[in-house]
């Protein structure tokens, strides 16, 4: 291999640790209980749901688009004592999307957003470590959830949906996401290296534990995580 494909691979690795070294050393300060239910291979049920054809373009990255397995991942957490209803906090989040995630490692740039925050055909691009940006398209919000499709250039190619709900006294807040990786190069690490896997589990977590925040709430039992997969087409069954 020539030298400036090891020398671009060094950094593309020693980006990712520094970044997962920085959110991790955060997220272990916390005391939060996290409940990972058993990740398990899943079915048709976990495929992503279909996007608006007049928001799908050239620039969209589909889940079709990408390499290796298809995650479907949930996150979730019921909050007591909320001081605003699920529309609020879904507000919140279009409105102030910055403010739920990691600052110390993600950067939000958003384009001439209007007064009630994003909306559909509104575009982010989230500045994360590593030589990967993720630029992302609303397809659908309405009073319970903000819809997202990746771009081209995301590290990920797939949808992720936030969503809040009344659930008797709590409030529910989820995110809810269906992804594979962009190019082999983060199958690598999302698989195999887990160095991009924890990333996004810790940022959704955080992401969690601010809409708890935002509520004027408390958590009530900690954040629950549920992870199924998909294989990719013409990929061998998994032996053991």
């Amino acid at each position: 291999m020539p030298r400036e494909r090891w020398q671009q691979g060094l950094t593309v690795l020693s980006r990712w640790l520094l970044g997962t070294i920085l959110v991790t050393w955060r997220y272990l300060w916390e005391t939060t209980p996290l409940h990972r239910a058993g990740e398990c291979e899943g079915d048709e049920r976990d495929r992503p749901p279909r996007l608006p054809p007049a928001l799908v373009d050239e620039r969209v990255q589909r889940a079709e688009d990408g390499c290796g397995p298809l995650f479907h991942r949930r996150f979730r957490v019921r909050i007591a004592g909320a001081g605003i209803d699920s529309a609020r906090l879904v507000e919140h989040v279009c409105r102030h999307f910055e403010h739920f995630v990691p600052s110390e490692v993600v950067g939000i740039r958003s384009f001439d957003l209007r007064a009630q925050g994003l909306d559909v055909a509104d575009e982010l691009l989230v500045e994360m470590p590593g030589p990967w940006n993720g630029p992302v398209r609303v397809v659908h919000r309405d009073r319970a959830s903000l819809h997202l499709v990746t771009l081209r250039g995301h590290m990920e190619a797939g949808q992720v949906q936030f969503r809040a709900r009344e659930d008797g006294d709590l409030l529910v807040f989820e995110i809810e996401l269906w992804a594979r990786a962009a190019t082999r190069l983060v199958h690598v690490l999302y698989s195999y290296l887990r160095l991009a896997k924890e990333i996004q589990l810790n940022m959704w977590v955080r992401f969690c534990l601010s809409a708890v925040t935002a509520s004027g709430g408390r958590l009530v039992d900690g954040v629950h995580i549920r992870t199924r997969w998909l294989r990719p087409p013409h990929a061998a069954p998994r032996e053991g």
